[in-house]
């Protein structure tokens, strides 16, 4: 009972009533042995006592066994041991039928018992020991019963009240095998799952109440205060559960663990895994029990078997289950010859040697030791006189149950209850005499009111009778009461024998067979023992125990509710409110009441609620779907809140979904908004299915919708018209109440009229709240969630008064013209919708032609439509209708369907009707359209076909071209081809010719291999595919990491991106590499013909052999495959042998740009090899742009390796590696780190320094040490800085040298100062040295902070001393030279800097450096300076395209470019002095400029970085039309320019892509694109091709660009947006496009009001402004904003301005638009004068008189109302201004 406590009772018990006996055995034993000898030689004396012959010859038999085991024993040894014991049992037993000697040796026995003195414990003796938690170590065997089967583990009940766990992967190395099996599969997506998976579930392959063999991996003991909690580890591997037998061990009748290896027709091949031996086991289906059911016998499931025999080679041992025979006591192992086979779980026939009144002694073959406890000799709890039950040498049946590792002598326990010798569940009788489990009569917390004690263990506890037959109950000693019990007494006391308790259950063993209980009082008033007892939504009180505190603030509470348990209040559960500071209102020790949400068992979880809506309400808790019922009020609460609705939790794990239609009877829009995260609602249930765990809920009362509003709308049908009010009205929708039955309705705006969007709004206008709309049609009509469509168009209003209102396809008639409208547009077809949801497609082919390549047809959804039913399909709920014509095709249409057989012209003469259309008919066909993946053709009229691209080439010689195979095919071209089959466009299937539908089109070949006579065809199948043969295959789809491709129409393969090509710059974009229809020529890598897998490679044959470290090489660049990301780092995938990291240092040349997370696992990336180290298999791979793509490439942080010269003053950066406590360590590159002291982090002082620093963190720094292999580095900015020197150590400084510092300390005798420019070196002057003259105070010259000039008079670098010197004449000579420097070495250092600088330049005779040029010339100079400058900005500007300005700033760059010209004084003064700079001009030819490339060049020479000129020349080599030349000169100027002058170099990027946009092709076009956006601002250039596009009339390619802009670019910049809308607008002629962008700018960008005023204000204007644009979407639009933010006047002036420069403004707008104004609440006296003023100014030129005196009259008395307001001074004086 080691979780009991149980004391070691019985050994002290037994000890005091051994002691007389064990006195007595010396005397004994000498009798005995001799009356053995006498009765050898007479052959008839008298026997000898019973018992002692038996006592001595065992306890002779002992010291023959050394400790440690009976491993030096040889088998013969032991079979004489064996025969000798039985012949002295034989012998008693022969002896003790003597009645004459027995009664006399029967009372000297008892005598002796009872009356002498009993002498010292005999050592050796076999000691009766319990198995408790200190005796079970590792390696302990221990027979055990399944009391628990959990989702991870499995709970097994030990000996004595213990309690052990098997983990999942402790059962079996086949289960462990399964399971990784399982875990592999689930990281393949594409694997189909398996089966037998299902199977998996520890529920399925064990069963409460089996017994099984365990072995000890491990005990942990983590009580604290008082309270036990120890964890046992167990395993049921074979290997260890039969650990210590040997292959010779295994006889008839051993017990095995086994575990199942496969199952075979005839049994199951087990795994008995012996050390040391190949055996295997067997079970026959015959032989496995009925109680086991055979699913749970499974690969991997384990069993206790007996072994019934060995074959003969003894490898394959037969195994058994069967009850009668594993379970009969009669089953020992006799043949046993070694005490190995006797393991836990082994029936066994044992010797009795001792018995106490706390257990029994026994041996086992005659000399190991077995010992029975209280517990499992059944003296205790069954209560059995095992003193008289058991006889000294008599042999008892009993099944060894455990062993004790730790015992000086080899020792098994064993256990004769007979529940444990059965291998059976305990099995209980209740008073009406029906057998059960114990468990299921007395479960566990059940309260017990009267149980008698019936035995007591002074030092144990009592075993006590708790009404149920033969199952007692066991009360430790530690439970008897509250407070420390000492000792229990039989017969006084309160807990004696007979006396009577109430007492509860804490726990049933099911190996003891036996109840614990606790008499405690606390125990018994305690509300509950476990969570298992709480009930879910239960009422409980409780303290808070702590407070969680998370990033966030208070995250929760745990509150105590019982002894030794707790639960969590989540914070959404703190309160019905949010609260702002909850720590203020919760505080530990507090006493709360709360209710249950849920209880977790198996985690040992527990969650509370402290919410009063939930605490104190009377509604039952709903907490399974048992309890549901439709209309059921319930509170719930909201756990998740979504755009379509939210998730609301209820009690246990019930969850249901709440509609965002069902949150309100008002429209809500979005539901964060009205609810939040938390709240408590009360909802009711609309609909549920228990089977999909589908719960539907609603807010809405349903008792609200009364019988009268249930009848009207069941009465209320589609087509109805009906009359209602309108309750409210928003942008989208109407919402109106009905005049009968007051149901609620929607009326969308669209369904106001039949006529423009501007037309709608405007009778949008005119409808106001309570107004009575009539003759209103139910479109659709939903009961179960009570919502009702209208429409008020008049086309489907007519429709309904005449009866013809479409609402089923039972009322649709071919022929019939009925109204509808869009429901939807796509590329090839629309879909018109009439009542009641019924929808009919409109195919772009039943379109009138002019219309056909219109942008959506010219639709817009919701649009009305009429239109005329074509065809009806009532069993597949179909019908096609077409837009009625005048010209009467449509009813052609009609009538050629009646004869669809018949072929109506057909190419082929002989093709009469589909019949002569069978399967390998070579016929012909007229090409219609040529697509990427097929060619669609007519075979007659009526009779459609497609080629598949795949059936027309034999050879990949034969494809022109590999990206676009069918490019050579035109309309109306004639082909032969065959006749495949049929080729269902929905499924893509093939059918046969019987099987035509509407969906169905003939499936053609065109091979010139099948179009030969004297072949057929054989379809190509995965069956026929072989791995390593070559196919030509098609691109059919492409994927992220991989291709799709056809072989044939029905084989498609998939190639990996890795397997793509050869060549690695295609991988960068495979969608361009590899566009669909493209041809590829591959090879089959693997087939899977049952799956239809089939994986391609396009690789030429050997370049796809595996990388392995041998062939890797450094500076290789190769494709890879990620595979993992984390925060710093990326690990790729070579091969499947080589893989490396690429740290954040080699992810991009700019380390403001590296970042892991934009990576993602699986991806293709290209990487170079920077670093190998082949003997320890490590790599460092590169993404960097300059290693994988061009070395040419900007690098903003070089890379640093490990042969990498770093030089102290490298300004480096790197990534923060690790903060610790003495400063950083920065990763500069691979393993390169330096280290940054504490003192090196920053000039200031931090005081919590290590907040400013985190790992990964790019800092900058100078390297200052490089001393002994260590880097150190600075991150100081002032050692960061440009004029950054080394600072003076005590070494750079000589005597004699000149130096400048700080007075720091003076003193009498002298002053310290500090050097200037120094590692903190200080130098003292002595008073002697501070003047020519004598200085007896110090103090009287000096102060701290003087800064002075000293010379150094001496150093010791030993004591680190320097001596310095103040004294004027140190200096004389010193200032005298620096005059002469200033004056004549400054001239000439000025002259030779400047001849240096410009020694270049003149070389090429564009510049000649002059000694002196007068005044005039430098003025000229100037001048032409300046001239060039506005030359270049109009440059600029002639690159822009008319009415697209991408600056927002362009205006300004004149200011700006002359601004660079002009030069600070300070800088006009030094150039006077600096040598004069003269331009060539022997390059100006004639005053027509340049003429020949040759002149262009010489101007180069002298401008090199002048834009204008090189996009000059461009032009000049274009006037010729050679453009390789333009191209090589645009190319010369990009690597020309200097790098900073970046408008330069961006004006030639420009003016060559628009080079290329003129005369290029796509291909050129768009490398030059990925080009300039590399070198530039790539927002810049995407907006000037954009530009380019426009003015070369390429407005297709600009949408497409602007798409790919605004993707890019529009969550950062709104101007992209207003750009994009003002092309659609003024140049695309698409306003509706247009339109819809603003909507999807605002949900990029954010709903914020700073973007909503830049936003909507511009596309606004655009609809005043465009020619395409409609003034009352820019009216509605402004409204919108102007009552939003009804006080910004810039906008009212924004709408008025845009409203007058109309040329045809409307009078009456106007001044309903000044009216409005001037009554906006809030207006100021100032905004009000300037308003009415502007006002009165327009009404001088558009009014009359009498007009403009109504404004004045309105002004008059708005000035008035605010003197009125505010007691009138301020106002009554403006108002005096505004009349003069």
């Amino acid at each position: 009972m080691g979780s009991l406590k149980r004391k070691e009772g019985p050994d002290g018990s037994a000890s005091k009533s051994a002691k007389p006996t064990n006195d007595a055995r010396p005397s004994k034993r000498a009798k005995g042995s001799d009356a053995t000898k006498d009765s050898n030689k007479k052959g008839g004396a008298k026997p000898p006592k019973s018992s002692a012959p038996a006592t001595s010859l065992l306890k002779e038999e002992e010291p023959l066994f050394p400790r440690g085991g009976a491993s030096v024993l040889t088998p013969l040894e032991q079979k004489q041991i064996q025969i000798q014991a039985k012949n002295d049992v034989l012998f008693e037993e022969a002896a003790s039928k003597k009645a004459g000697g027995e009664k006399a040796k029967k009372k000297k026995a008892r005598k002796s018992k009872g009356g002498e003195v009993a002498p010292a414990k005999d050592e050796d003796a076999v000691k009766v020991e319990s198995l408790n938690f200190k005796r079970l170590v590792k390696g302990s065997l221990v027979l055990g019963t399944v009391c628990g089967i959990n989702l991870t583990d499995v709970a097994i009940a030990l000996p004595n009240n213990l309690v052990g766990h098997v983990p999942i992967t402790a059962i079996s190395d086949t289960f462990t095998q399964r399971l990784q099996a399982i875990a592999d599969k689930d990281d393949d997506e594409e694997d189909p799952t398996d089966e037998d998976d299902e199977n998996m579930d520890l529920q399925t392959i064990f069963r409460m109440g089996q017994y099984v063999r365990a072995y000890v991996v491990s005990t942990l003991d983590e009580s604290v205060d008082g309270k036990p909690k120890r964890h046992i580890e167990l395993s049921l591997q074979p290997a260890l559960a039969n650990s210590g037998m040997s292959e010779q061990d295994i006889v008839e009748n051993t017990t095995l663990m086994a575990s199942v290896v496969s199952v075979e027709d005839h049994g199951f091949v087990m795994d008995v895994n012996i050390s040391d031996s190949k055996m295997k086991g067997f079970l026959p289906r015959k032989q496995l029990d009925k109680s086991i059911p055979e699913e749970s016998v499974q690969p991997g499931s384990v069993l206790l078997c007996i072994a019934t025999s060995k074959a003969a080679s003894g490898k394959v041992v037969q195994l058994s289950t069967l009850e009668d025979r594993i379970g009969s006591i009669k089953s020992f192992p006799t043949e046993a010859t070694t005490i190995d086979s006797f393991l836990p779980g082994t029936a066994a026939d044992v010797l009795v040697s001792e018995v106490t009144e706390h257990g029994i002694v026994g041996k086992l073959m005659g000399h190991l030791d077995v010992t029975a406890d209280l517990v499992h000799s059944d003296a205790g709890p069954g209560g059995v006189d095992i003193v008289d039950e058991y006889k000294v040498g008599s042999r008892i049946k009993a099944r060894i149950i455990c062993n004790f590792p730790l015992a000086k002598t080899p020792k098994l326990g064993i256990s004769l209850l007979p529940h444990v010798l059965s291998l059976k569940p305990k099995i209980a009788k209740t008073k009406g005499g029906i057998e059960s489990l114990p468990v299921d009569i007395l479960a566990h917390s059940t309260i017990i009111e009267k149980c008698t004690v019936q035995r007591v263990e002074p030092e144990i506890g009592l075993y006590v009778d708790v009404g149920v037959e033969s199952v007692p109950g066991f009360v430790h000693i530690s439970r008897v009461k509250d407070g420390k019990v000492d000792s229990l007494f039989e017969t006084s006391g309160p807990y004696k024998i007979g006396s009577v308790h109430p007492a509860r259950v804490v726990g049933y063993n099911p190996f003891d067979g036996m109840y614990n209980l606790s008499m405690e009082k606390s125990i018994l008033e305690q509300p509950f023992l476990r969570i298992q007892d709480i009930p879910v939504g239960a009422v409980v009180p409780g303290v808070v125990e702590k407070l969680v505190v998370n990033e966030h603030g208070l995250g929760g509470l745990i509150v105590k509710v019982a002894q030794g348990i707790s639960g969590l209040v989540p914070e959404m559960h703190l309160s019905d409110v949010h609260l702002q500071h909850p720590e203020k209102k919760f505080r530990e020790g507090m006493k709360v009441k709360t209710r249950v949400l849920s209880t977790n068992p198996a985690r040992h979880q527990l969650r509370l609620t402290l919410k009063k809506t939930l605490v104190n309400s009377d509604a039952l808790p709903v907490k399974s779907y048992d309890e549901l019922a439709v209309g059921l009020q319930a509170f719930g609460t909201i756990v998740k809140l979504l755009d379509r609705g939210a998730i609301v939790q209820f009690y246990g794990q019930l969850r249901g979904f709440l509609p965002v239609s069902e949150m309100s009877e008002a429209f809500i829009q979005d539901p964060k908004e009205h609810f939040r995260e938390g709240q408590t609602i009360s909802i009711y249930v609309l609909s549920f299915d228990p089977e999909e765990k589908r719960l539907i809920v609603s807010c809405k009362d349903p008792s609200a919708f009364g019988l009268e509003k249930q009848v009207a709308l069941k009465k209320l049908q589609i087509g109805n018209l009906v009359t209602a009010k309108v309750t409210q009205k928003t942008e989208d929708d109407i919402f109106v109440e009905l005049a009968e039955g007051s149901l609620k309705a929607i009326l969308p705006v669209r369904h106001l009229t039949d006529k423009s969007v501007s037309k709608t709004q405007s009778a949008l206008k005119k409808i106001h709240v309570n107004q009575t709309l009539t003759d209103l049609v139910v479109l659709e009509k939903n009961e179960a969630r009570r919502s009702i469509i209208l429409s008020h168009k008049p086309s489907l209003v007519e429709a309904a008064k005449k009866g013809k209102l479409l609402h089923t396809v039972d009322r649709a008639r071919v022929g019939d013209v009925v109204p509808g409208f869009i429901r939807n547009i796509t590329a090839t077809a629309a879909f018109v919708q009439f009542a009641g949801r019924l929808t009919a497609l409109l195919p772009k082919t039943k379109l009138p032609r002019d219309i056909q390549d219109k942008p959506n047809f010219g639709f817009q959804k919701l649009q009305s439509v009429t239109v005329k039913i074509t065809s009806v399909d009532k069993d597949l709920n179909r019908i096609v209708v077409a837009i009625p014509s005048e010209d009467g095709e449509d009813v052609k249409a009609k009538d050629s369907g009646k004869s669809a057989d018949k072929a109506v012209n057909a190419l082929d003469m002989s093709v009469l009707s589909m019949e002569d259309l069978h399967i390998g008919k070579i016929t012909k066909a007229r090409v219609k359209s040529a697509k990427d993946t097929q060619i669609n053709v007519e075979l007659a009229d009526n009779i459609q076909g497609r080629i598949d691209v795949s059936q027309i080439y034999d050879k990949f010689e034969d494809i022109s071209s590999a990206k676009k195979p069918l490019a050579k095919f035109k309309t109306n071209d004639v082909l032969d081809v065959r006749v495949l089959g049929i080729h269902d466009a929905r499924n893509h299937r093939f059918l046969p010719i019987s099987h035509r539908s509407s969906h169905a089109v003939l499936e053609l070949s065109a091979k010139p291999s099948d179009l030969q006579e004297d072949s057929i065809p054989e379809p190509l199948t995965y069956e026929k595919l072989e791995q390593g043969s070559t196919y030509l295959a098609f691109v059919n789809n492409v994927a992220q990491n991989h291709i799709w491709v056809n072989l044939s129409p029905n084989v498609r393969g998939r190639i990996s991106a890795v397997e793509l090509s050869d060549d690695l710059s295609k991988l960068q974009d495979v969608a361009k590499s590899f566009p669909v229809g493209s041809a590829l020529q591959v090879r089959v890598l693997q087939v899977d013909a049952e799956k239809n897998r089939l994986d391609l490679s396009a690789r030429t044959p050997g370049a796809e052999n595996q990388l392995t470290w041998d062939k890797i090489q450094k500076g290789m660049v190769l494709p890879g495959k990620v595979t993992k990301v984390t925060d710093s780092q990326v690990f790729v995938k070579l091969s499947e042998s080589v893989a490396g990291p690429v740290y954040l240092s080699d992810l991009a040349d700019d380390y403001d740009e590296a970042n892991p997370l934009k990576y993602s696992k699986h991806e293709i990336v290209r990487v170079a090899v920077v670093d190998i180290d082949k003997s320890n298999k490590r790599a460092r791979l590169s993404m960097r742009p300059s290693r994988v793509l061009s070395s040419g490439l900007e690098v903003t942080d070089k890379e640093v390796t490990k042969d990498t010269k770093i030089a102290v003053g490298d300004v480096i950066r790197g990534f923060v590696k690790n903060v610790s406590d003495k400063g950083l360590f920065i990763t500069l590159g691979g393993e390169i780190v330096a280290m940054a002291q504490i003192k090196n982090l920053s000039d200031s002082y931090l005081k919590d320094w290590k907040d400013h620093f985190q790992v990964d963190q790019v800092v900058k720094g100078r390297i200052i040490s490089v001393a002994n292999g260590r880097l150190e580095i600075s991150l100081k900015p002032s050692i960061l800085s440009k004029d950054y020197v080394p600072p003076i150590t005590i070494s750079d400084l000589k005597e004699g040298q000149t130096v400048t510092g700080k007075v720091r300390k003076v003193e009498e005798f002298g002053a310290f100062i500090d050097i200037d420019g120094s590692a903190n070196l200080s130098g003292l002057c002595h008073r002697s040295e501070m003047a020519d003259r004598a200085v007896k105070d110090a103090k009287a010259l000096y102060n701290e902070g003087d800064k002075v000039k000293a010379r150094v008079l001496k150093v010791d670098e030993k004591t680190k001393r320097i001596n310095l010197g103040l004294k004027p004449s140190y200096f004389k000579d010193d200032d005298e030279m620096e005059v002469d420097s200033d004056e004549d070495a400054g001239a000439a250092l000025d002259g030779d800097s400047e001849d240096e600088d410009m020694s270049d330049a003149g070389a090429g005779g564009a510049l000649v450096i002059t000694a002196d040029s007068d005044d005039e010339e430098d003025d000229e100079d100037a001048d032409s300076d300046v001239e060039m400058d506005d030359a270049q900005t109009k440059g600029v500007k002639g690159l822009e395209t008319d009415g697209f300005n991408w600056n927002a700033d362009a205006l300004d760059e004149d200011d700006k470019v002359t601004g660079t010209t002009d030069e600070p004084l300070k800088k006009k003064k030094q150039q006077q002095r600096e040598a004069r700079v003269q331009v060539d001009r022997t390059a100006e030819l004639d005053i027509n400029g340049p003429q020949t490339s040759s002149d262009y060049e010489r101007l180069l020479l002298g401008q090199p970085d002048s834009s204008q000129l090189w996009i000059a020349y461009m032009a000049f080599q274009m006037q010729v039309s050679d453009l390789s030349s333009a191209r090589q000169v645009a190319e010369r100027a990009i690597k020309t320019i200097n790098i900073k002058e970046e408008l330069e170099k961006l004006n030639v990027w420009i003016a060559y892509l628009n080079l290329e946009v003129a005369y290029g092709t796509e291909e050129t076009v768009e490398d030059l694109f990925k080009r300039a956006c590399t070198y530039n601002d790539e927002q810049e250039v995407y907006e000037r091709l954009a530009s380019s596009y426009i003015q070369s009339g390429k407005l297709k390619e600009a949408d497409d660009l602007f798409e790919k802009i605004i993707k890019k670019f529009g969550s950062k910049a709104p101007s992209v947006w207003i750009n994009y809308a003002q092309f659609l607008h003024t140049k695309f002629d698409r306003p509706d496009k247009a339109r819809a962008l603003l909507p999807r700018a605002m949900q990029s960008l954010g709903s914020g009001k700073h973007v909503t005023l830049e936003l909507v204000p511009k596309f606004a204007a655009l609809e005043f402004r465009s020619s395409n644009g409609d003034r009352d979407q820019g009216r509605t639009l402004f409204e919108n904003l102007l009552a939003t933010f009804p006080k910004r006047f810039d906008l009212w002036n924004q709408l008025v301005d845009l409203e007058t420069s109309v040329g045809t403004a409307d009078p009456a707008i106007v001044r309903d638009l000044f009216d409005r104004g001037s009554k906006v609440k809030g207006l100021k006296p100032k905004q009000a004068k300037t308003w009415f003023k502007r006002w009165a100014q327009w009404e001088d030129k558009n009014g009359d008189k009498k007009s403009r005196e109504r404004v004045s009259a309105k002004a008059q008395e708005w000035a008035k109302k605010a003197a009125e307001k505010k007691g009138g001074a301020a106002v009554e004086q403006e108002e005096s201004e505004d009349d003069e």
